[in-house]
């Protein structure tokens, strides 16, 4: 149990997936940046466990009250089912600047920084790998989100990294789970030519994931030929963003976009983004997150980024981000 009442913020970012998504469902390789944008958890002492969020406050009093009511109150709800916790005297705050179902990962940032908390606050520093796994383990089996492992891994880490998922087909049990092998390029890379665009739409990662998902454990030979490929495009495009070829990477993206979007992968919202974003002279677009809304990817590698703003703007996007490396999970106590 805690000893130290201290409070106690924790905080995880959000992440933008370069090239490789979404085969880290398949055994495959990403390569992700962190979003300079975060979901904030604070803990403090109270006389029983409540929930804050959004102007909202809602009290647990025993487990019946974890059962999921699809609001504002369902992420900690499923954390604190997961931990099977003794009653707890605490207040639980919680927000996050990372735009709702956005597809930079807000939920899992959410997930990510109240599980640390909660485990750094009854005296358990997490190890960054299990608290990766245990995190996405919790938006699979207790959220239901069909999801891989990308968000999770870059969530916990932050940064810009290339991950490697071979062997992470085949879901597991926690504990039997194998650990991502997680490679850091920030230190080797100067610039980040990419912009992203919001679409505005909120999108749903289980049914952009879950057909899919369907299709490739069927063995239908299109999906599983296709998440191959762009495996091989993700290692590809780690070389092209090391040597800075601009040009091969912006090609990788595009058939890697080209691949998810002929499976069913992409949406209308997400189309005209990309299309914009190519017309403006990105030299690459796709998808930064499941499709049907969410966010997309341009590779702009040019000093003024006005015309591709301009652009995206003109075609729907509801507001612009810059990918940037920022730490992972953090936890602070407030004296």
């Amino acid at each position: 149990m805690n000893s130290d009442p201290t409070p106690l913020l924790c905080s995880a970012p959000g992440r933008a997936g370069i090239i490789g998504n979404p085969t880290d469902m398949y055994g495959g390789a990403v390569l992700s940046c962190s979003v300079d944008m975060r979901a904030q958890v604070r803990i403090e002492p109270a006389s029983g466990l409540i929930l804050h969020t959004n102007g909202q406050s809602l009290g647990i009093r025993d487990r019946s009250d974890l059962r999921p009511q699809h609001d504002l109150f369902d992420i900690p709800r499923a954390i604190l089912d997961y931990l099977h916790l003794p009653p707890l005297a605490c207040r639980i705050s919680y927000s996050s600047d990372i735009p709702l179902q956005s597809g930079m990962a807000g939920s899992t940032a959410l997930v990510v920084a109240m599980l640390g908390a909660i485990m750094q606050w009854m005296g358990e520093t997490p190890n960054l790998y299990r608290l990766a796994e245990r995190a996405r383990y919790i938006e699979l089996n207790y959220l239901k989100v069909v999801c891989g492992y990308q968000d999770a891994y870059m969530c916990t880490f932050g940064g810009l990294n290339y991950m490697d998922f071979r062997g992470k087909q085949y879901y597991r049990d926690v504990e039997a789970e194998l650990f991502a092998t997680i490679e850091p390029l920030h230190p080797h890379v100067s610039d980040l030519p990419f912009v992203l665009g919001y679409t505005g739409v909120r999108h749903s990662s289980t049914e952009v994931h879950k057909p899919l998902r369907e299709r490739w454990l069927d063995g239908e030979a299109l999906v599983v030929r296709s998440y191959a490929r762009i495996t091989e495009i993700a290692r590809l495009g780690k070389k092209a963003l090391l040597t800075a070829d601009w040009k091969l990477l912006g090609q990788l993206m595009n058939e890697n976009h080209a691949i998810q979007r002929d499976l069913g992968g992409s949406g209308a919202s997400n189309e005209r983004l990309i299309q914009a974003a190519l017309a403006a002279g990105a030299w690459g677009a796709k998808l930064a997150g499941a499709g049907s809304g969410g966010t997309i990817i341009s590779l702009w590698p040019h000093a003024d980024i006005s015309p591709l703003v301009q652009v995206l703007k003109q075609a729907g996007a509801s507001a612009i981000y810059r990918p940037q490396v920022a730490s992972g999970v953090q936890w602070q106590r407030l004296a």
